[in-house]
C-alpha cells in the first residue's frame, strides 16, 4: 500500500514538473507575442478622424450633419482642407475643422458630385446657408469676369468649370495685325450660366465663360475685349511651364523680312568758277573739308 502511495506521489511530482515547464513555455510565447504586437503598434502609422459623406450628393444638393459620418484615416494621408469633426461649438479649437457649428441649422451645398464614403473637403462645399454658384467659388479679394466666346474661340466647346486657360488677344498695332498672349492660367468658375463641373454636354458650344481674376485683371481684360478679339487655349492638368512674352504679327507668321531703306549719301563735289569772256566755266577741284 505504501509502495502504491509512493508511486502516485512520484507520478504527481513528475506531472507537476511537466505542467510547470509547459506553463513557462506558454508564458514565454505570450510575452514574445506581446512584445511583437507592441513593436508593430509602435511602428504603425497614426490614425486621425476625417468626415465623409454618407450618401451620394449631386452638384448643388444641400446636406446637413445627419448626412455625414466620421471614419479613421492614416493621419499623413488626410487632405489639408478636410473636415475632422461633424459639429463643434463655435470659438473652440475644433471649430476650425468642423463641418458645422453646434446649434446652426443652416445647410451647406455641394459644389461637385460626391460619392458615399468620399472625404468632405472645404473647397468642394459652400459655406453654411449658401447655394452653389459663382459667389461660392470666389475667394476673398477675387472677382468674376465674363469673357464672350464662340465656336471660333478655340476650345470653347470643351471647357468646364475648374479648367485653366490662357487668353490671347488679336487686334491691330501700328496698322498691322497682331496676336499676343495677355494672361495665362485663368481659372474658369462658370460656363455660360452653369458652375457645375460635372456637366455632361462636353461638346456644347459655350457662349460665355466666367473666370476668377483680380481687380487689375478685370481692367486689363475689359480693355482687351473692347479693342480686339479674345481666344482661349486650354491648359493641361499637369502643365507647370511658365510662359514668357508671346507676340506674333503677320510678317513674322509668314516669314516676311522687311527691306530696310538704304540711305545713299550724295557725294560732295567742289568746283571753281572761271570766266572766259562771256562764258563761265566750272572746274572740279578736291574739297578741303
Amino acid at each position: 500500500m505504501r509502495l502504491i502511495f509512493v508511486l502516485f506521489l512520484v507520478a504527481g511530482v513528475g506531472l507537476a514538473g511537466v505542467a510547470v515547464m509547459m506553463a513557462r513555455g506558454q508564458i514565454a510565447q505570450f510575452q514574445a507575442e506581446r512584445d511583437q504586437l507592441a513593436a508593430l503598434q509602435k511602428d504603425a502609422p497614426k490614425l486621425a478622424d476625417v468626415v465623409v459623406v454618407r450618401k451620394p450628393l449631386r452638384y448643388g444638393e444641400q446636406f446637413g450633419p445627419k448626412d455625414l459620418a466620421v471614419i479613421k484615416m492614416q493621419a499623413n494621408a488626410v487632405p489639408q482642407n478636410a473636415f475632422t469633426v461633424i459639429a463643434a461649438k463655435e470659438g473652440t479649437p475644433e471649430a476650425a475643422r468642423a463641418a458645422f457649428f453646434e446649434g446652426d441649422t443652416r445647410e451647406r451645398a455641394s459644389m461637385r458630385s460626391l460619392t458615399p464614403g468620399e472625404v468632405l473637403l472645404a473647397s468642394r462645399v459652400t459655406q453654411p446657408g449658401q447655394n452653389a454658384g459663382i459667389m461660392a467659388s470666389l475667394p476673398d479679394g477675387r472677382r468674376a469676369f465674363t469673357i464672350q466666346v464662340s465656336s471660333t474661340s478655340a476650345v470653347s466647346g470643351f471647357l468646364r468649370p475648374g479648367d485653366l486657360v490662357d487668353v490671347y488677344w488679336s487686334g491691330s498695332i501700328g496698322g498691322e495685325p497682331v496676336t499676343k498672349l495677355i494672361d495665362s492660367n485663368l481659372k474658369l468658375i462658370a460656363i455660360d450660366q452653369s458652375t457645375d463641373p460635372d456637366r455632361t454636354k462636353a461638346t456644347q458650344i459655350a457662349r460665355s465663360v466666367t473666370a476668377e481674376v483680380s481687380p487689375e485683371q478685370v481692367a486689363a481684360l475689359t480693355l482687351a475685349q473692347n479693342t480686339g478679339r479674345l481666344t482661349l487655349s486650354l491648359v493641361g492638368l499637369d502643365n507647370s511651364a511658365q510662359l514668357g512674352q508671346i507676340e506674333i504679327n503677320r510678317d513674322e507668321l509668314l516669314g516676311i523680312q522687311k527691306q530696310e531703306a538704304k540711305k545713299v549719301e550724295k557725294a560732295q563735289v567742289c568746283t571753281i568758277k572761271t570766266r572766259k569772256g562771256t562764258e563761265v566755266i566750272e572746274t572740279p577741284i578736291p574739297c578741303t573739308n
